[in-house]
């Protein structure tokens, strides 16, 4: 019907090419435009002047000689001033950007390494959105965006690059471990220290209050029972020393204890040892 009454409908975002005889006659908007086929008037296509975007793959090898996929992701529209160009001066643009991108990627990854790769793919991106604007602006196409979406290198050095991440950061947790083993040691020592100080603190007042004890004892037997000497009370003492230890040698099931010669004359002989030692030493100091 359209036909016939010789209009066109253009759809919004989009343009039509409007041909005389086989001569480009203008663009038309959207809208419903007036096509007289009668006088050789006709619709030769139409363009979308949307945002279309195109992701381009390219292999390419780095500095230090690993192969990469380089994807990048093109941003571009027709522009309205120059869809002539645009429909007349290129068959598939689509190829055409891809060509670009691929030259302008394979000039500036071969001159990174690797690693210099990933930290400058805005820089690699910029260089790509120049270069395709410069070119495809006399094609009637606008770049709006470039992007570098992935960099994806061999499976071998990615295989490699994660055991070199893993085995750092193995490293810094064993360092990290090894200082906290470090302070546990420390903080271990310092109280061992502190236990064995109190130890002995512990055993120094024990042994003070047993002398303090034995004095006391034969001070209070010598003057309750007339006759004797501090010698007897020694002995007395003494060997009501060695029957308790002998009882908790007995009562225990799993004592380790070093026997000596004993009986009521031995105990005797170690007190005369002990006191012989004494008079030897005040003998000498004199």
């Amino acid at each position: 019907m359209g036909n016939l009454l010789c209009c066109v409908l253009v759809k919004q975002s989009d343009v039509a090419i409007k041909e005389r005889f086989g001569k480009f006659e203008k663009v038309l908007n959207p809208g419903l435009q007036f096509v007289p086929w009668i006088i050789g008037d006709y619709i030769a296509g139409h363009l979308t002047l949307r945002l279309q975007q195109l992701d381009v793959q390219c292999e390419t090898k780095t500095k230090d000689n690993v192969f990469v996929t380089v994807v990048a992701s093109i941003q571009y529209r027709v522009l309205v001033d120059k869809a002539s160009d645009a429909f007349y001066r290129l068959s598939n643009p689509t190829s055409q950007i891809k060509a670009y991108v691929f030259d302008v990627i394979r000039a500036c990854v071969p001159k990174l390494n690797l690693d210099d790769v990933f930290e400058q793919k805005n820089e690699i991106a910029k260089s790509v959105e120049e270069e395709l604007d410069k070119a495809m602006t006399a094609y009637g196409y606008e770049i709006l965006q470039t992007l570098i979406i992935d960099i994806e290198p061999d499976q071998q050095v990615k295989r490699a690059m994660n055991e070199i991440n893993a085995a750092a950061r193995m490293r810094v947790a064993a360092n990290e471990k090894a200082e906290a083993e470090k302070i546990i040691q420390i903080k271990r020592a310092e109280g061992e220290a502190e236990s064995k100080y109190l130890s002995g603190l512990g055993i120094a007042r024990q042994r003070q209050a047993i002398v303090d004890g034995l004095r006391d004892s034969v001070l209070g037997f010598a003057g309750n029972v007339p006759g004797t000497s501090a010698k007897d009370v020694l002995d007395m003492v003494m060997m009501t020393q060695y029957f308790d230890t002998m009882r908790d040698i007995g009562a225990s099931s799993k004592s380790s204890s070093v026997f000596i010669p004993h009986g009521p004359g031995a105990v005797a002989d170690v007190a005369a040892q002990i006191r012989n030692g004494l008079l030897q030493a005040h003998q000498t100091n004199a």
